[in-house]
């Protein structure tokens, strides 16, 4: 293990290496659910007499959204590197903490504690806001976390955890916090917004799928194969857009259509993963995926809204 510097000048255990290992492109994808489950019950709380928005409640959603998020980072990253699953001669992906040598084992050991620790305190107040049933919430939110890295994602089962964990646990969560109820709407919205995020396991799993299938990970990737990968990429999110016509039913038009220039990048991004094909250059992929999904996030909150 290096333990003075690693490449780059990264000092090990630096402020900076900690940056890195909590990955913070990925926070917009915690934030999205987050961002529609709060403006759909803004939207709503007109129709509730007794219901008044929560601010204080909303902003913890989003606090231990983003915990959890780095938590989850953090784990994947110990567990990986000591799996032995992150090889810096054949990894495709971006570069971890461990493995890379820019935290030390011991250090993410107590990180991941510390973080797990925070995620309890700042969630504990929700309690006062949703109810006893918050904890259950809070549980499950940890414990996939670790059986995400050290089980589940090697069964293929990421994905489904994915629209669960993306979609319909934080959308309906933050939507219940707020008006102690919800919707078929926001239920079908939640599915919706779990699917769009999971178009960035999908480009992540497409691009080591070589190295996967080597060491018996079977993602959804592996067992699709690459053809048929990439079409339920592309289908993801036209089925993503098309299931916010229960907007439009229930009058929140521009909810609906906002959402469909989201899908002039999607296609974009797909025709893009369809030529690149292989190789680390997936990874522009990868970036212009999680700014897809930030932007059709941004849009539906925005045609909620409006």
């Amino acid at each position: 293990m290096r333990s003075q510097s690693t490449r780059n000048d990264i000092k090990t255990n630096s402020l900076k290496a900690w940056i890195l290992a909590a990955r913070p492109r990925t926070l917009s994808g915690a934030a999205i659910p987050v961002m529609i489950g709060l403006a759909m019950a803004y939207k709503d709380i007109q129709f509730y007499e007794y219901a008044s928005f929560q601010w204080i409640a909303a902003l913890l959603c989003l606090m231990f959204a983003f915990i959890m998020q780095i938590d989850a980072n953090f784990i994947n990253d110990f567990f990986d590197y000591a799996n032995g699953t992150d090889d810096l001669e054949t990894r495709l992906g971006p570069r971890r903490a461990c493995s890379e040598g820019w935290i030390t084992t011991k250090m993410m050991r107590h990180a991941i504690a510390l973080t797990t620790i925070i995620g309890c305190i700042v969630g504990l107040p929700l309690i006062y806001y949703g109810g006893i049933e918050m904890i259950l919430v809070g549980i499950l939110c940890m414990v996939f976390a670790f059986l995400y890295t050290t089980h589940l994602s090697s069964m293929g089962l990421g994905d489904i955890l994915v629209v669960l964990f993306f979609g319909v646990i934080p959308v309906c969560t933050v939507y219940y916090i707020q008006l102690h109820t919800f919707t078929f709407t926001v239920f079908w919205e939640s599915i919706a917004c779990g699917l769009v995020i999971d178009t960035m396991l999908i480009v992540n799993n497409f691009r080591d799928r070589d190295s996967d299938r080597e060491v018996k990970k079977n993602t959804l990737v592996v067992k699709l194969g690459e053809h048929n990968s990439l079409l339920l990429y592309a289908l993801i999110g036209w089925i993503s857009c098309l299931m916010g016509v229960v907007f439009w039913i229930n009058g929140s038009i521009l909810a609906f259509i906002l959402p469909l220039f989201y899908l002039l990048l999607h296609n974009y991004t797909y025709l893009k993963i369809k030529r690149i094909n292989h190789g680390k250059a997936l990874n522009l992929c990868l970036a212009d995926t999680a700014r897809n999904i930030f932007i059709y996030g941004l849009l539906v909150s925005i045609g909620m809204l409006v």
